[in-house]
């Protein structure tokens, strides 16, 4: 929004500068993303059998733990199904142990629905200052170098659309789903809000998520007390009852009208929505602008292990900022 807002002026605002203060141990977490001991662990593989089946039917030789660990090495690593397949049988030879690695044939149809082991939030006994956005995943078609240079047709192209909830205390993401790229915002939002298993003080959210049934299903899921920030269009108008019982919007409506939206956005702490915009591309940089599984279950599964390994990077270590200019 400020970069929008300024857009006719913003080659004469100066750029701000910061520096990172714990450089050391930023960059030891960094490191710390291409260690193997770090995405698979001794104890997890000695999960690695399925446990003695109880109901009627064949015996599953792999754990979901297995399969969870092989799909996201793919994900680390970005390596397609037969590559993780050869990464994790390499890795088994290094360790020396008498495991057999599922292979990619396996690996596609149990991450068809697969089950990931649920796991707690970090900061579990804070309320959550809950950052809601999306992003487009491209699935299909034809990519830009090849139309410009071959001016081949240009064919249809497909996406997901991936919604992600992030905690600005903790820098978790704390919600997620993948759809279709025709669901909207608001339609997302009662899947990804139950996902979500604490509290939640403060809602950021861009202007698509405007309006009346967003802020219902926001109080009645988390109460009234909950702080709401949503921009309201230039053409909002007050509701009926604003004279008398304002809602939340009605009081944003005002403060833009009296202050303008550059004050509402630092009085309201609007300003913060960016950390979700970067969060989209951290992922885009981290994990892909593409998903490579081809089913749409599976899809769900490569999303799903891309926010463990984004949540799990960041428990590595975070980098803290200073401004300097």
């Amino acid at each position: 929004m400020p970069h929008k807002f300024n857009a006719r002026r913003r080659d004469k605002i100066p750029k701000q500068k910061h520096r990172v203060t714990n450089w050391s141990e930023y960059n030891e977490s960094l490191r710390q993303r291409g260690d193997l001991t770090v995405w698979v662990s001794e104890d997890a593989l000695g999960l690695w059998s399925a446990p003695p089946r109880t109901t009627r039917g064949g015996q599953r030789k792999y754990s979901d733990l297995a399969v969870e660990i092989c799909l996201t090495l793919g994900v680390v690593f970005k390596q397609p199904l037969r590559q993780t397949q050869g990464l994790m049988q390499s890795i088994v030879r290094l360790l020396g142990i008498e495991i057999i690695v599922p292979d990619f044939s396996t690996l596609s149809r149990r991450g068809n629905g697969l089950a990931l082991q649920t796991r707690p939030r970090v900061n579990s006994h804070t309320a959550i200052h809950l950052v809601v956005d999306s992003t487009g995943l491209k699935i299909l078609g034809e990519g830009e170098w090849l139309e410009e240079m071959h001016k081949t047709k240009r064919k249809r192209r497909s996406w997901r659309k991936l919604h992600l909830g992030l905690d600005l205390v903790s820098g978790e993401v704390v919600c997620s789903d993948l759809t279709t790229d025709d669901v909207g915002d608001p339609t997302a939002l009662p899947v990804l809000l139950d996902q979500v298993d604490g509290s939640v003080s403060h809602f950021l959210a861009d202007g698509a998520y405007d309006g009346e049934p967003t802020s219902e299903f926001l109080a009645a899921r988390f109460g009234s007390m909950i702080e709401v920030t949503i921009p309201p269009p230039k053409n909002a108008k007050l509701s009926s009852n604003a004279a008398k019982d304002p809602t939340a919007r009605d009081c944003h409506i005002a403060e833009i009208a009296a202050r303008g939206r550059m004050a509402w956005q630092k009085a309201t702490g609007y300003n913060q929505r960016s950390r979700g915009e970067t969060l989209m591309g951290r992922w885009k940089a981290v994990i892909g602008p593409k998903l490579k599984a081809r089913g749409f279950e599976n899809q769900k599964t490569e999303a799903k292990i891309g926010v463990r390994v984004l949540n799990r990077m960041t428990g590595l270590g975070r980098p803290s900022f200073e401004r300097t200019a």
